[in-house]
């Protein structure tokens, strides 16, 4: 697993942490937010799926409070926010984009620190998939917004899901290279963009209820 604790495994996840700060700016530009609170929403949703992992794996204090390294991005997100959101805000699709960039990122890292610490397969899978949404949820969540991971018209875990499930399988049959990461990172992003512009979704919670009839649904009980 020397992979793992590569340069290059280091720079994933760093380009992860820039991904989600600037879906974290945007958001907090939308949402009229000051400086401050654009940079902090940035630095919530791009650390906070890391710390979580962190925490879990007991890797110590986590690596966004040990490595100065980490708390570059956000501060470069907001930086870039401020002077060209005005340039860019008539593309909604921005945000989903730079997110959809760190979800594809961050399943793998997850998944690859979670492995290099010992847990087994399943669960280095499902803490990949945490490290990957956790920090949109707590973005969402901060910013009042819908959750895109609870959104019923939106598929966003899923991605997550293949891309950490297709990680375990590559680095645990030893064919886990920057290639092969490059693939792996390429194929999320294309799930989630897709599935997001196509208005993929997956079944409601109980057969036969409607995604605009849910009132009704329960009206009838």
């Amino acid at each position: 697993m020397t992979f793992s604790f590569s340069l290059v495994l280091v720079w994933l996840d760093l380009a992860g942490v820039f991904f989600f700060a600037v879906s974290g700016s945007l958001l907090a530009a939308r949402k009229q937010f000051d400086i401050i609170g654009s940079l902090l929403l940035a630095s919530v949703v791009s650390l906070g799926g890391g710390v979580i992992r962190d925490i879990v794996i007991n890797a110590g204090p986590p690596v966004a409070f040990t490595n100065p390294a980490y708390l570059a991005p956000p501060l470069l997100a907001t930086v870039l926010v401020y002077f060209l959101f005005s340039s860019v805000q008539r593309f909604t699709s921005l945000l989903v984009l730079f997110d959809a960039g760190g979800l594809a990122l961050f399943c793998i890292t997850g998944t690859l620190k979670a492995l290099a610490a010992g847990m087994n397969p399943v669960a280095a899978v499902l803490l990949g998939v945490t490290t990957a949404v956790g920090g949109g949820l707590l973005r969402d969540i901060t910013a009042n917004e819908v959750p895109q991971l609870f959104d019923p018209k939106d598929i966003y875990a899923l991605p997550a899901f293949a891309g950490a499930a297709s990680t375990a399988v590559l680095s645990l049959t030893g064919t886990f290279t920057a290639v092969s990461a490059t693939a792996v990172t390429a194929v999320v992003f294309a799930f989630r963009v897709t599935a997001w512009r196509r208005h993929w979704h997956a079944p409601l919670a109980v057969r036969g209820w409607h995604r605009l009839g849910l009132g009704t649904a329960e009206n009838g009980r």
